[in-house]
């Protein structure tokens, strides 16, 4: 079964085509980072008209890609939300039509959902196993930071997320803090290549027992560093702040894999491409970690067609984007 997914929650148009949610047939990608990184972040109308002209371009070149035609299609899937609702929009609105014009079934996806699912997609064609149930599953974007135990498809359950900033607006505002640049997660990461170990400690919020985080406290304390007297190089700065970051996420998620009983570990989202991330989570949890690969750590489509195939709950005409939806 081919399904053609569509991805615009944010600032990427994207389509793909994945067979039987393992397979990977095509995956098109047109990023709007370089357009954004002016305004030091995503500006919600012009991300929905950078959709409105890419989306189409980016179908056709998907299935191009994957050498098929629209006979070779079984479904469409389209993120639903969460997201910025004029970019939602554009999606939901040209998924609708293709599957009206091309008499196909119309499948709604949740976003975040389908960052799980990035980890089953087979790139290479190496045959590899999926991740096993249960799982934990962490998803950590520009806008979301999520722990979830996931008993089967479609069963998921929330344990923990975030109370203010997530993951990823944590990394782009510090950057911004240290003047380099958006999107701030690869350029935090490449500065903190600098420094072996980091001789400032910047502050941890663990929350007690809770598996929710909080970076707020830590962007301020962030802040405070900057803005004083003698503030330690940039490099060092951006280290800090790296490792108070993957430190929380990579404790809490191993803690509460441990306590669930779970059989892997899945890492997803925006965030999961932070080398020292998946590096400190795989050395803590007890158990096998399932990162999903660089390119499939951000907003794709592929994601969004595996979800589909093994959820498969068409939607009517009549669904509308939900911005705030959530994971579970």
């Amino acid at each position: 079964m081919k399904i053609l997914g569509i991805e615009t929650s944010c600032d990427e148009t994207a389509a793909a085509i994945v067979e039987d949610g393992r397979s990977l047939v095509a995956n098109v990608i047109a990023s709007q980072a370089a357009l954004h990184g002016r305004y030091g972040g995503v500006v919600p109308e012009v991300a929905s008209r950078q959709h409105l002209e890419a989306m189409l371009p980016v179908v056709e070149a998907a299935l191009a890609e994957g050498g098929c035609r629209w006979r070779d299609i079984d479904a469409i899937a389209v993120t639903a939300g969460p997201g910025l609702a004029g970019a939602l929009l554009v999606g939901v609105s040209v998924a609708k039509a293709l599957a009206y014009a091309k008499e196909l079934p119309f499948i709604a996806v949740n976003h975040l959902e389908a960052h799980l699912y990035a980890t089953w997609i087979d790139e290479d064609g190496s045959g590899s196993p999926p991740p096993p149930f249960p799982l934990a599953g962490l998803i950590v974007s520009g806008g979301h930071s999520d722990l979830v135990l996931m008993r089967g498809h479609g069963d998921l359950r929330r344990l923990g997320r975030t109370r203010d900033d997530a993951a990823g607006e944590a990394f782009d505002k510090v950057a911004r803090l240290l003047g380099l640049g958006f999107p701030g997660g690869p350029a935090i990461e490449r500065a903190a290549e600098a420094v072996a170990k980091p001789a400032l400690r910047l502050p941890r919020a663990w929350l007690g027992d809770s598996d929710d985080v909080s970076f707020s406290g830590l962007k301020t304390a962030v802040l405070h560093v900057v803005r004083g007297e003698r503030p330690p190089p940039v490099e060092e700065i951006a280290a800090a702040f790296q490792e108070a970051v993957v430190d929380v996420l990579a404790t809490k998620t191993a803690r509460a894999a441990e306590r669930e009983g779970v059989s892997a570990v899945v890492l997803s989202g925006g965030v999961a491409a932070n080398g020292p991330l998946r590096r400190t989570l795989a050395d803590r949890a007890a158990v096998p970690v399932h990162a999903a690969s660089p390119l499939l750590c951000t907003d794709n489509a592929a994601m969004v067609a595996a979800c589909a195939f093994y959820r498969q709950q068409a939607a009517g005409w009549d669904l509308d984007v939900t911005p705030n939806l959530p994971v579970a």
